[in-house]
Parts: structure tokens; sequence; C-alpha cells
């Protein structure tokens, strides 16, 4: 195959460079791909979301409801 046109050590070195990167850059992929799978870290839910979930469980009025939202809005500005 190479009889006449031998790659010489040049020839080696790339095939051998490109060889290892292909196998890297597989590895990377299927890291990245089975990272993406998991579920996110939990995270603690922010103050407008527990003011939602106690209003629609009830624990909360509409009133409070509104007046904790209204400082909650003056206060993250």
């Amino acid at each position: 195959m190479w009889w006449n046109h031998d790659p010489g050590w040049g020839g080696w070195l790339m095939m051998t460079i490109a060889m290892g990167s292909f196998w890297i850059l597989l590895a990377v992929l299927v890291y990245a791909l089975l990272r993406n799978g998991r579920p996110e870290s939990t995270r603690s839910p922010g103050a407008r979301e527990i003011l939602q979930e106690r209003f629609a469980r009830g624990e909360i009025d509409a009133e409070e409801y509104q007046t904790r939202l209204d400082i909650l809005t003056r206060t993250s500005r």
C-alpha cells in the first residue's frame, strides 16, 4: 500500500495524534451527554416561589399574598 509512498515518521506521528484526538473527543462527548442527562442540582426555592406555594396551599389569603408580593418586588429592585 505504501510501497512507493512511505509516509515516514511524520505520517505515523500524525496518524497517532489523530487517533488519540479522536478517542479523547469521543470520551468528552460521551461525558457531556451523560452529564446533561442528570437532573440539575437541587436548589432552594426563591422567596416568590415560596410565597406562591403558600398561597396555592391556602396558608395565606389573597390580601396577605399581595402585600408580601409588593414588599418583595420593592426590595428586589
